[in-house]
């Protein structure tokens, strides 16, 4: 039975087997992050162990289940969809950052009490919160994981073929990156790195996997010393021989099930063992600080040189873009002339035909894999929530005088997208609707033209972007922009741009996406989305340059609001995308493209 269908009985009988089990091991509470092992945001169904809890399927949040309630914690993405999925009187509702879960907990919690958690699935950061909330109280890590111990039918753990990334497309040997890699441990006073971020992996390594739905990387572990000698540990049933001709002689295999066993093992009692305390089990901290390991816990020096792509990665990320403009405005194009005919035939388009119906021109592409994330093909309301999702079936529909939001992008032989466009059906469109989608489109254009210096963090530009909106009194709680990979995880770290504080400068080479947004509650849901690479002009400073070719909608927009230099800048844009695109779309689609991407006056 999928999570998301399991009856209200069923979900107090999980809750209720998962207390036994607590007790069973001494624990009066247990702390349930949405992790797994490598503390990444999108799981393979083995790993899925808060929603099968709780019946949550967003992709942040956590648990602390105790005796007489289960606290949810959800950010303000999620809110409405939490509060549908699991609504019984099991669960306390709660925000991930206004309340925070290690203070909720040493609010309720009685000196004394056991507190379990899995030390695969909590990273050091995340441990020392609860650690320094939880004074009175013991944290204690499990020997086995209580969920997967009342979890019966728990998917197995994949085996996804792991393929080789030539370096045609990866732009440098993975011996050359290893080479890179130990300079800058040597500089550091590092002699081992511990790396448990799978997308890193992949990088160094050159190679590609499919443990992950739309992720394309091998769940595995890696440990590098000083020497050059890389330790990956992965599971054998996933390579072949061109795998393991492809890697360079200086990597050596081994078992997942030996990664901590093998730490212990050669991290010697004083060496400098590097880790990241955000991207790490706290298993690994657990067993450096028993053999006495000099620890250096800092971001890992792969995240933030994989986050500059080199030049063949930036032309591999260009071209998958043309690729997937072509089946963007394809899409419009069936879009807005399937919609009123099939509401005049009274047989409506529905959420899932349309985004069925994305896939289908993406797929047409040449280099298309598979998406890069579940789309939101979001109606009227439904778009409100800002990570909404259709299930098979969905017969929500598209109408006459309605809206619509579409969230999606692909992953490509050469690269990953990610785009976002709003769409209304007819002349009369909800009040308030036009007025917000000029403000997002203003928002979009003041941070997408910005030119900043060397030194400028997400943080200082976001206020930027939001201002066309806090002008009118809106805003919309969820970031301005993430870091993407180069046919790797729609969401890199480090680089964002958002109101919290995030100490990584941004770069030349680094891909964003800028996509203000803003909702209303049962109403609508409006969000304008491109991805962006960073580039240095010859005075110092940087600005955004386009990678994203996806028709603008403008008859939404309040033109006596917009300025020159927005008009100009709509305009161009329209005009460099009939002119990379034109060629290679349908007549219809050419037809129809030119008519959207029409001048303003």
């Amino acid at each position: 039975m999928p999570i998301l269908d399991a009856p209200e009985t069923k979900r107090e009988a999980i809750i209720a087997a998962l207390r036994a089990e607590l007790q069973a091991q001494g624990l009066d509470a247990f702390i349930l992050p949405r992790y797994d092992a490598h503390q990444a945001e999108y799981l393979a169904p083995h790993d899925e162990r808060l929603a099968y809890v709780t019946g949550f399927t967003g992709t942040a949040g956590m648990a602390v289940v105790t005796m007489d309630t289960v606290a949810l914690f959800v950010d303000g993405r999620y809110v409405v969809q939490a509060a549908n999925q699991c609504p019984s009187a099991q669960f306390t509702h709660l925000h991930l950052f206004d309340d925070l879960p290690e203070h909720w907990l040493a609010d309720r919690a009685q000196p004394g009490w056991r507190i379990g958690f899995d030390a695969m699935h909590l990273s050091p950061v995340l441990y020392d919160r609860f650690a320094n909330a939880l004074q009175r109280q013991e944290l204690t890590p499990v020997a086995k994981n209580p969920v997967d111990a009342v979890w019966p039918d728990q998917p197995p753990i994949r085996m996804g073929r792991v393929e080789p990334f030539p370096v045609q497309f990866s732009g440098k040997p993975s011996g050359d990156k290893i080479d890179d890699l130990v300079a800058g441990m040597r500089r550091l006073g590092a002699g081992l790195l511990v790396e448990s971020q799978p997308d890193n992996i992949a990088w160094l390594l050159n190679v590609r996997g499919a443990d992950v739905d739309l992720n394309p990387v091998p769940h595995s572990f890696l440990m590098v010393d000083v020497s050059g000698q890389v330790l990956w540990f992965v599971a054998p049933q996933k390579l072949d021989q061109s795998v393991t001709d492809h890697l360079p002689n200086d990597v050596q295999l081994c078992a997942p099930e030996a990664f901590l066993p093998t730490l212990e093992a050669r991290a010697a009692a004083g060496q400098g063992v590097m880790f990241d305390p955000e991207f790490s089990p706290a298993a690994v901290r657990i067993v450096l600080q028993r053999i006495g390991a000099d620890q250096k816990p800092r971001p890992s020096l792969l995240t933030t040189t994989k986050t500059q792509k080199n030049p063949t990665e930036i032309e591999g990320m260009r071209a998958c873009h043309i690729a997937d403009g072509i089946a963007w405005t394809e899409f419009c194009a069936w879009l807005a002339a399937t919609v009123p005919e099939r509401a005049n035939m009274g047989n409506p388009v529905t959420e899932r035909e349309a985004e069925l119906a994305m896939q289908g021109f993406r797929r047409a592409q040449s280099g298309f894999l598979g998406d890069s994330f579940n789309p939101i093909s979001a109606a009227d309301g439904n778009a409100a929530m800002c990570h909404y999702a259709t299930q098979e079936g969905n017969v929500v529909p598209l109408v006459m005088n309605g809206t619509y939001l579409l969230d999606s992008g692909g992953q490509f032989e050469t690269g990953t997208t990610d785009a976002t466009r709003s769409f209304a059906f007819g002349p009369n469109r909800p009040d308030g609707y036009d007025r917000a989608y000029t403000a997002v489109f203003k928002a979009f254009h003041a941070l997408c033209t910005l030119r900043f210096p060397p030194g400028t963090q997400g943080h200082h530009i976001d206020a930027i972007c939001r201002r066309p909106l806090w002008d009118l009194g809106l805003d919309y709680d969820h970031g301005t922009g993430h870091g993407v990979g180069h046919r790797l995880s729609v969401h890199e770290h480090p680089q964002r741009i958002g109101k919290p504080y995030n100490p990584v400068d941004l770069a030349p080479g680094m891909i964003l996406s800028i996509e203000p947004g803003y909702y209303e509650t049962d109403r609508f849901g409006i969000r304008i989305e491109n991805l962006f690479e960073i580039t240095q002009a010859d005075d110092g400073f940087m600005t955004f340059s386009n990678m994203t070719w996806c028709p603008i909608q403008t008859d939404m927009l309040v033109q006596d609001l917009l300025t020159q230099a927005e008009r100009d800048w709509l305009n161009s844009y329209h005009t460099k995308l009939l002119q990379r695109l034109g060629p290679r779309l349908s007549p219809s689609a050419l037809e129809w493209a030119r008519q959207a991407c029409a001048s303003l006056t």
